[in-house]
């Protein structure tokens, strides 16, 4: 309980439990969407935004936040058109962003390797008290949305041809989506850093899908344990002097390997205690003059069958 005296270790803190918040609450969706690599592109696009927050000496995170929401517009509207292309483009964007954002670093006169280090990485130490205020917002944002609106994204992530005649507003929602995506990345980054950000997205999700079947369980599932992983993984890398990133990721991963192997046994032993109950059967005692119909019926449905000339298809 010591590291709560300092006021680093308080605003990292609680900005591990924004980001163990927000980043599996979009996530489920991108998962859901088969698109859960999304958070990896949009890290390596933010650094052009951290690039140009150091060369023109402003916040980072402001310059991430709006070089992300254009970056996942563009790969919105180039993931809708469905073409070809679409895969190279989005890759010369992805490391276009990466290239440009180390080339305005390493030209910029305010940020060393270790700043940049604390960016790509993660860093408990680097969370001053204005990015606490910017990540309470942005993440105040994402929560509203991805909560207020869960039937709504949802729908588009099931079907969108189904959303779509159910006159839901598709293109703004999937626009809406990629653009609290790209919020979420700068979020997290001044914590899990933007090389592992997608990975917070994606790794809680998978973990609470092993044992949850309904999609508000698994959302909820996932929240927690993103939580729980953020807040162990900063406390941890304070105690043992590493960065708080990898720490949390490495979490997260062993949190699914724990839950993959609880669920295998947990599914045996529930299809062992169906097949052991056995069919339904109905307990219902039907009426005495009920059953004598129908076995007369039986009676003669049989007799009939025996004596050909009374079958309909012989007659006719």
């Amino acid at each position: 309980m010591e590291m709560l005296q300092y006021d680093f270790m308080q605003r990292a803190l609680i900005a591990a439990v924004l980001v163990g918040v927000t980043a599996p609450a979009v996530g489920i969706y991108l998962v859901q969407r088969r698109q859960a690599l999304m958070g990896d592109g949009i890290g390596h696009v933010a650094l052009t935004g951290v690039g140009l927050g150091f060369l023109f000496q402003t916040s980072p995170v402001w310059m991430a936040v709006l070089v992300c929401v254009l970056g996942a517009i563009v790969m919105e509207l180039v993931r809708s058109r469905g073409n070809q292309r679409g895969d190279i483009a989005l890759a010369m964007l992805f490391y276009g962003g990466m290239a440009c954002g180390k080339l305005l670093v390493s030209v910029s006169a305010q940020a060393g390797s270790g700043s940049l280090e604390s960016y790509l990485w993660g860093s408990i130490l680097t969370v001053s008290p204005g990015d606490l205020t910017v990540i309470a917002a942005l993440a105040a944002v994402v929560i509203a949305v991805t909560l207020g609106l869960r039937r709504q994204l949802f729908a588009i992530c099931q079907d969108e041809e189904f959303a779509r005649v159910t006159g839901l507003p598709v293109r703004l929602l999937n626009l809406l989506l990629a653009v609290m995506a790209a919020v979420t990345v700068t979020v997290a980054m001044r914590v899990v850093g933007l090389l592992l950000v997608s990975a917070l997205m994606v790794v809680p999700v998978a973990a609470a899908q092993q044992l949850t079947r309904s999609f508000a369980a698994t959302q909820a599932a996932a929240v927690a344990l993103g939580v729980t992983v953020a807040v162990l993984g900063v406390a941890g890398s304070y105690q043992a002097d590493l960065p708080s990133g990898p720490s949390i990721v490495l979490l997260a991963i062993a949190a699914f390997a724990l839950l993959s192997a609880a669920a295998t046994p947990l599914a045996r032993r529930r299809h062992r205690a169906a097949a052991d109950a056995g069919p339904a059967v109905c307990d219902v005692a039907l009426p005495e003059q009920r059953t004598a119909a129908t076995a007369s019926g039986a009676d003669g449905g049989a007799a009939r069958a025996e004596d050909p000339s009374t079958s309909p298809g012989l007659a006719q």
